[in-house]
């Protein structure tokens, strides 16, 4: 069934407004980890158990704490690259509760963007 907009705008079914079921809870943080190889990355867990990988040249970073970044409000995973002399870099962040198979995609969309040179 199809529902007629009273004027300009959109249509859409009533199937289409039903409820949907979404994907909640932090997940497997191994789905995000196990993209990183000791080759190309440095690995370092602290005494609070927070997790940080570093691309050897120093211009890629995340960081993982599980039980919310010091100093933030919940923020539980950070991927930072840094710019160059002519372009600005950029992080991302997402919170504890961010499910690791979306932070995972960020990753893995960030390092398919990298390359040698």
């Amino acid at each position: 069934m199809t529902v007629a907009p009273a004027g300009p705008g959109f249509s859409t079914t009533v199937e289409a407004l039903r409820r949907r079921e979404w994907q909640l809870g932090s997940g497997q943080p191994t789905l995000v980890m196990d993209q990183f190889s000791a080759e190309d990355f440095n690995l370092i867990v602290d005494d609070r158990a927070d997790v940080h990988v570093s691309s050897k040249d120093g211009r890629f970073y995340l960081g993982w704490f599980p039980l919310g970044r010091p100093g933030t409000d919940g923020e539980g995973w950070k991927i930072a690259v840094t710019g160059t002399a002519n372009v600005r870099g950029y992080q991302l962040s997402f919170d504890t509760e961010t499910p690791a198979d979306i932070v995972a995609a960020a990753v893995a969309r960030v390092l398919e963007t990298s390359r040698r040179v």
